[in-house]
This record gives C-alpha cells, sequence and structure tokens, in this order.
C-alpha cells in the first residue's frame, strides 16, 4: 500500500468525470488499498475519491466511525462504479474537501440514501442504506467520481467560506 499525494482545484481530473473499472482488476484493487492508506493518514479526512489522487477512475473509500457527525457508520469500506439509486430528506450542511483545502461550503445533500456499487477484489454487488452524516460523505465522494466538487454545488458565493485553522 501507499500513500499517494491529493490533487488540488483547479486539476482537470476534478472535473472530468471518471471512468468505471473492473473491480477485479489488481490494478483496482491495488488502488482501492491506497485510497485507504491515503485517507487513514490524513486528519479529518472520512472519504477519498481515486481522481483526488490523480486517477480518473469510479473507485472510492469512506469511514466517518469516530467523527462527531456521524449517525450510522458501516465503518471502511470502498465503492467501484457506485450510484445512488434512492435519495430523500434534503439538508444542507457544511463541506470541506481535501481537494479544496482553504475552503468549505454549504451543500444541499440528501439525509437518506441507498447506493448500488462493486467490492473491490470479488467485484460482488452491494447495497449500502444510510443517512446523516455517512450519506453526505457517499454523496460527496460520488460527486468527485463524477467530475463535481462541492464548490460546484454550493448555492453561491455566500455559501462559501475560508477554512476555519484548529491549532
Amino acid at each position: 500500500m501507499s500513500v499517494l499525494p491529493v490533487v488540488t482545484a483547479p486539476a482537470a481530473v476534478l472535473a472530468t468525470a471518471a471512468e468505471e473499472v473492473d473491480p477485479t482488476d489488481p490494478a483496482t484493487v491495488r488502488l482501492a488499498a491506497d485510497l485507504v492508506e491515503t485517507m487513514r493518514v490524513s486528519p479529518g479526512c472520512v472519504g477519498l475519491a481515486a481522481p483526488q489522487v490523480g486517477v480518473a477512475a469510479r473507485v472510492f473509500c469512506v469511514d466517518v466511525t469516530g467523527h462527531p457527525k456521524a449517525v450510522t457508520t458501516h465503518g471502511t469500506f470502498v465503492l467501484c462504479n457506485a450510484k445512488i439509486v434512492e435519495a430523500s430528506r434534503w439538508r444542507l450542511g457544511r463541506e470541506g474537501c481535501m481537494s479544496v483545502p482553504s475552503l468549505t461550503g454549504d451543500v444541499k445533500r440528501a439525509t437518506r440514501i441507498v447506493v448500488e456499487a462493486l467490492v473491490p477484489g470479488t467485484g460482488e454487488p452491494v447495497t449500502i442504506t444510510t443517512d446523516a452524516f455517512e450519506a453526505r460523505a457517499l454523496q460527496h465522494e460520488i460527486d468527485h467520481c463524477g467530475g463535481k466538487i462541492f464548490l460546484d454545488r454550493v448555492a453561491g458565493a455566500h455559501a462559501v467560506y475560508q477554512r476555519k485553522i484548529y491549532l
């Protein structure tokens, strides 16, 4: 496993829809492990998508375990070719991103979602039903795979803020 460098906006890979992957390809499995390793060494990081490390692939990891806003958590997981199949209960919430390190913004997202995806390594289909902060994290990472960052979803400049630095 390797810790990968995170690219920042305005990198072109962040604005380009990523390609679907073969979840059983050894390169995909290696990428999945590297994403988890990179997420784990990045303070405050609860998710990381392949485009954020410069790879235009529909792969991402999420782990909201222990986060104060988490209600439901499925632990650490990696998904390939994820799609949201149900979304409801929309609510505004503050988001930040490693690829936009100096800003946060208010983004309206579903607080209950159902996601279908494939598991790296086996290619087995999986369905995840979640809510609250984990739902927000999943939508944020799926957006990365679709070539969007959270700034693409804010209502306007009034909903963007300088990130606070806590020492």
